[in-house]
């Protein structure tokens, strides 16, 4: 099976505003109906790449296509994008608010109605419709902000911190969202500080810290850096098996845990029956996207990324 084209791609965008440079030499490959997160600190430079990916911005130097196109806001029609600040008419029923959002895109308003209609009912909520958007609660808002960006049924969607300010129930019907889309062949690419979303629905990340993009590539690529640990319980406390464990493994409540060495269990495990070690329990757990991101970012940066809770509004 040969590799798929490629949605969208920025190479070496850099951008400086009044002197200091926002992002510096961002590159980025986003294939067709994939996932793909931009991760990082708020501050970092997502927003800024993004918003030059898209045409809003021009770079400082750089090149960015969308679509096939150099010039993203020829293409706009066909995309869908959600900003960091989200923006509704406070009057405008939440049906209304959806058809004109299409609209912007060239969508004829009565079909906007027609397919608002459709997505509200899919989702249990029909019962919006009418209500003006000052009604509404901010989760309920941003919901129909979301369907008002895949209403024009774009090949490409782009979400920035979607996740901000929604508690836990929305923040699942969102993910289910994006996969719906995704499933359907749609490119989605969104922005986040949460690393727990982008694990969970990225096929592919870009982390971003301090203007600068420290990886890109597949989430197995970046969890490929660590090593598995090894978690191993056993009967006897001490023996000739122990040589079989490396210097770093420590002991934690009565567990021994250490990265697999890289000759592979094999000869671990013929260590430990053969020095009998009466092995109790041993599970070799994969590292999960946190651990990859503190070790291609810094714990700096990943201390950063913890101190803003999933459903607080991005800084």
């Amino acid at each position: 099976m040969g590799e798929r084209p490629i949605a969208a791609e920025a190479r070496d965008l850099v951008k400086d505003f009044d002197g200091k440079r926002a992002v510096d030499g961002v590159s980025l490959s986003v294939p067709e109906g994939s996932i793909t997160g931009i991760l990082g600190p708020n501050g970092a430079g997502k927003t800024t790449c993004l918003r030059m990916m898209l045409g809003i911005i021009d770079p400082s130097s750089g090149t960015r296509t969308i679509l096939g196109h150099d010039r993203p806001l020829e293409i706009a029609h066909q995309v869908g994008y959600l900003p960091e600040e989200r923006g509704l008419y406070p009057a405008m029923p939440a049906v209304e608010a959806i058809a004109f959002m299409g609209a912007l895109r060239g969508l004829p308003l009565r079909e906007g109605r027609r397919r608002a209609m459709e997505l509200l009912k899919s989702r249990g909520h029909e019962d919006w419709a009418k209500r003006p958007i000052r009604t509404l609660s901010k989760g309920m808002a941003q919901t129909v902000q979301l369907f008002g960006t895949i209403i024009h049924n774009p090949r490409l969607i782009v979400l920035d911190e979607p996740f901000a300010g929604l508690d836990a129930i929305n923040q699942q019907k969102l993910e289910q969202l994006i996969r719906d889309q995704a499933a359907a062949g749609v490119t989605i690419i969104f922005s986040t500080h949460v690393i727990a979303h982008a694990e969970r629905l990225c096929e592919r990340i870009a982390i971003i810290a301090e203007g600068r993009a420290v990886f890109e590539g597949e989430v197995d690529e970046a969890r490929g850096r660590l090593r598995p640990i090894v978690h191993l319980r056993t009967r006897a406390e001490d023996g000739s098996w122990r040589a079989a464990l490396p210097p770093s493994a420590k002991l934690v409540g009565g567990e021994w845990q250490f990265e697999l060495p890289a000759s592979g269990p094999e000869p671990l495990l013929k260590a430990l029956i053969e020095g009998g070690a009466g092995i109790e329990t041993l599970s070799i757990e994969r590292p999960g996207l946190h651990d990859a991101f503190i070790a291609i970012a810094g714990e700096a940066a990943a201390r950063e990324m913890g101190h803003v809770p999933a459903v607080e509004e991005a800084a």
